[in-house]
Parts: C-alpha cells; sequence; structure tokens
C-alpha cells in the first residue's frame, strides 16, 4: 500500500478530531468582520481559495485568497492565514518575514514543526497528526479546511459521514465510468471552484494525467469544446441548470454526486490511487516534484 492510500484513508477521522481541537485554537483564526487574507502555494492556495469564498458568503467579512508568488498583501489586511504543510517553501516564508516586519497579525497552520514558517509566525496551530510522506498533498490540506470551515460555524458531521462512505464503497461503483477516460474537466461554483482546481492538480502530480479545472458557469464560454467521447467532465458540487445535459449531447462522461464536496474530494483521491495503479506510476513520488519548494537565494 502506498503512503497515499494509508493518508487517504484517515480524513474522516482526521477531520473530526481538528473540529473537536477548535476551542484551543479559534481565538488565533479570523474574527467575524476582520478584513481576511490567505496565504498557500498549491494546495494549500486552492484550500484558501475555497475557504476565502466560503467566509465572505456567510458574511463574515472581506476574505483574499493569494498565491505566496502573487499576494497583494499591501491592499491591507486585518490578519493573514498561512497554509503551509512544510513550514519550508520560500515564498511562504518571504510573505512571513514581511508579515512581521509590517506587524501584521497573522496565524500559520503547519504540520511539521521546527520549521522556518513554525518558528517565525507570530502565532503557530501544528498539525504534526496530519503529516504527510507523500509528496502528495491530500489529509493536511483537507484537514485544514475542516478546521477553517468549523470556524465559520458550519457542522462537519455530514461531510464526515459522506467521506466515510466513500471510503467504504467497493471499487465498482466508487469511479464507474471513469477508469478509461483519456482527460477531466473539473467544475466548482462559489467555494468548489479552489476544491475543482485542487481535483485537477491531484490528477496531475500523481499520475500525470490531463486534467483541467474552471468555474462551472465558464465551462461553457470555451472550454467545453474539449468535451467529446472518451472525455469526462466531474461537478464539485452545486451543478447550473442544463449542464449536465450539454456535456452528455457531446458524449463525454458527466459526473456529479450530491454529497459533501469535501468527500467528494476524497472520492477523487481513490480515484487517482486507481489510475495510478492502472498506469504503473508511483503516486507517491510525483515527476519532477518535491515535498517544498525551496530556492536559492540567486533565484
Amino acid at each position: 500500500m502506498t503512503y497515499l492510500e494509508q493518508e487517504i484513508a484517515t480524513q474522516p477521522d482526521d477531520w473530526a478530531a481538528v473540529v473537536a481541537r477548535l476551542p484551543l485554537v479559534a481565538d488565533l483564526l479570523p474574527r467575524r468582520g476582520e478584513r481576511v487574507a490567505t496565504i498557500g502555494c498549491g494546495t494549500s492556495w486552492f484550500m484558501g481559495q475555497a475557504y476565502a469564498v466560503l467566509r465572505e458568503s456567510l458574511g463574515q467579512g472581506v476574505t483574499d485568497a493569494f498565491a505566496a508568488s502573487e499576494h497583494q498583501l499591501a491592499r491591507g489586511y486585518d490578519r493573514v492565514v498561512v497554509i503551509t504543510r512544510s513550514g519550508t517553501t520560500s515564498e511562504v516564508i518571504e510573505v512571513v518575514e514581511a508579515l512581521n516586519a509590517a506587524g501584521t497579525p497573522h496565524v500559520a497552520i503547519v504540520a511539521t514543526a521546527g520549521t522556518a514558517v513554525a518558528r517565525s509566525a507570530t502565532s503557530t496551530i501544528l498539525l504534526p497528526e496530519v503529516d504527510e510522506q507523500s509528496v502528495v498533498q491530500t489529509r493536511f490540506a483537507t484537514t485544514v479546511l475542516a478546521l477553517l470551515r468549523a470556524s465559520l460555524g458550519e457542522s462537519l458531521d455530514a461531510a464526515i459521514a459522506d467521506a466515510r462512505a466513500v471510503l467504504a464503497e467497493g471499487d465498482d461503483t466508487a469511479y464507474a465510468g471513469l477508469l478509461d477516460v483519456e482527460q477531466v474537466s473539473f467544475l466548482g461554483r462559489g467555494w468548489t471552484v479552489g476544491l475543482a482546481n485542487e481535483a485537477a492538480l491531484k490528477l496531475r502530480e500523481s499520475v500525470q494525467f490531463w486534467a483541467e479545472a474552471y468555474p462551472a458557469m465558464e465551462y461553457r464560454h470555451g472550454p467545453i469544446s474539449i468535451a467529446a467521447p472518451g472525455r469526462a467532465t466531474w461537478a464539485i458540487g452545486d451543478v447550473p441548470e442544463g449542464l449536465a445535459e450539454q456535456v452528455r449531447a457531446t458524449g463525454a462522461h458527466f459526473e456529479h454526486r450530491d454529497i459533501d464536496p469535501m468527500a467528494e474530494l476524497v472520492r477523487l483521491h481513490r480515484y487517482c490511487v486507481a489510475r495510478a495503479k492502472a498506469a504503473g506510476i508511483n503516486p507517491d513520488e510525483p515527476r519532477n516534484l518535491t515535498r517544498s519548494i525551496i530556492l536559492d537565494d540567486a533565484t
């Protein structure tokens, strides 16, 4: 069994545990009404995207999500949430240094203790229990999002139950109709746009597979042109009226389940493992990738 498989399997329990821990760390997280930014790279950025949309949609304050290398923190924020599994990514370290110099309140959510970000952030929430040996992130990212969703007052009970059901499901139905497709486009709406971005990234990382992601309504504005027999469109969360029928009319497979979007991401994780096995690829060691991107000073 790969590390990825082992780490995928713990997610429902990880979410339940972090929700139970929320009272101990709630004071470190954004308060209602604060102007907030999230910072991350790759998967961490996409979790920030999901949280940002959720927080604004619940009326808790302006929230932006930035890739660490493309942030606009000069706009001014009351608090910044920094998400980094390793705590060693160069761009994130630079942001934390700038936040410290500016005196901007911030909290870093990190898996690995003793790393540069964990040491230097003004506040740190450590989640070592969901650290990962696979280069490909799964449980750390979803557990961070579970914590952030719970901090907004959301119940994670349905997400946890749905994820457990997904993990218990047989291979014959978990991703039926998807094993032989040559391409997948992921669609999201609102906060699940970030999850669609993450789903496509997971397939690219773990399987070296052609996958894209779009806001669901934007899919009609060009990207639907690649839909065809032998390809799939996978919607996470709400589906715009008529879109499923449009996709099916192209001959492409349309995939959607009415379950919590985080649980649907767990199903995607299982799909990644299945596709990697079929391709003879080790999903723990993605081509050209390492656990943390550390740039030389001259870069």
